[in-house]
């Protein structure tokens, strides 16, 4: 039975086969497989029309892999960046987050300005600067997962593509981390070497994060604090207390709530006539209003006609 015959095309991917390497653990250069096509994401990115989907990355992949196979070896063309599929995944998962708080408590938060050493108490604490140091000096990728090359322009997207299925059409040797040596981390018991020293740091480094997460952590409860105390004594405008927890700082001014209240009347004006049954009911007013006073003017003219002595109708 011979060798089984690798299509170049599968859905709307094109099939690029590349050359993995030998290593001292597999000591066989072995073909590898990545799946490509133009990215188009169901909820579109202003990045779509300039990036290309890449499925089945290697394990061992990184920006600097997809950097040099393009420049190299497809077309000599230039990466901005690359996005891997843990990366989509929090930047998606923060994007969702942003628009929940913006349509959310934080609606208008935008268009106020922040003094100088004010501390926004819904700010992330956690950051490059407070986080732990990294016990790893490379990431590596899960099998089959994905990555999304965004090139320069829209024209050096199109042209990358048009080289990998020239590639492919040529069926033109592509090697995976040609020209990388030594410009990475190593793998195999390097790597669990260099992940034993990262395990511990220095004392001192360990101590700078953490009192910086402290202070900005203490700053943010401060302003948090401050805050839930302004709407405890700030009535809203329908007049209402916001009920936040945290203990008493005294009611709010009644002047103030009264204040609140007498512009929410103002504001209800004119909306007396907004359902139904309030049209009908002020009909109903009009309609007495107009009946009692043509009584108490019918009552008005028998007492003139009585004062005159004229003649009174038979009732």
């Amino acid at each position: 039975m011979g060798p089984q015959k690798v299509p170049t095309q599968v859905a709307d991917f094109t099939v690029l086969p590349i050359a993995l390497p030998a290593l001292p653990s597999f000591p066989k250069p072995t073909t590898h497989y990545l799946y490509i096509r133009p990215q188009d994401p169901n909820i579109p990115h202003p990045d779509s029309p300039r990036s290309l989907f890449v499925a089945n990355v290697p394990f061992d992949a990184t920006s600097l892999h997809f950097r040099q196979l393009w420049a190299d070896q497809l077309g000599g063309l230039r990466v901005e960046k690359v996005e891997f599929e843990e990366e989509s995944r929090l930047r998606i998962a923060e994007a969702a987050a942003n628009a929940d708080e913006q349509n959310g408590d934080t609606k208008g938060k935008k268009n106020r300005k922040r003094k100088r050493g004010q501390v926004d108490p819904d700010e992330q604490i956690e950051n490059e600067e407070t986080r732990l140091p990294i016990s790893w000096d490379r990431e590596l990728r899960k099998g089959g997962s994905s990555a999304v090359i965004v090139f320069v322009d829209k024209t050096s997207a199109s042209a990358a593509m048009k080289a990998v299925k020239f590639a492919v059409k040529a069926k033109q040797s592509i090697t995976w981390a040609k020209g990388l040596d030594g410009r990475l981390p190593s793998l195999g018991s390097d790597r669990y070497r260099a992940h034993h020293q990262l395990t511990t740091p220095s004392a001192k480094d360990i101590q700078l994060k953490v009192d910086l997460y402290m202070t900005r952590f203490a700053a943010a409860e401060t302003a948090r604090a401050k805050r839930l105390a302004r709407l405890r004594q700030v009535p809203d405008e329908d007049g209402f207390i916001t009920v936040a927890r945290g203990g008493r700082v005294g009611p709010a001014r009644i002047e103030e709530a009264q204040r609140k209240a007498e512009e929410q009347k103002e504001k209800s004006k004119g909306k007396e006539d907004f359902y139904r049954f309030q049209v009908r009911e002020k009909k109903k007013q009009q309609a007495g209003h107009l009946l009692k006073a043509f009584e108490e003017d019918k009552r008005k003219v028998q007492e003139m006609r009585k004062r005159r002595g004229g003649l009174q109708p038979m009732s």
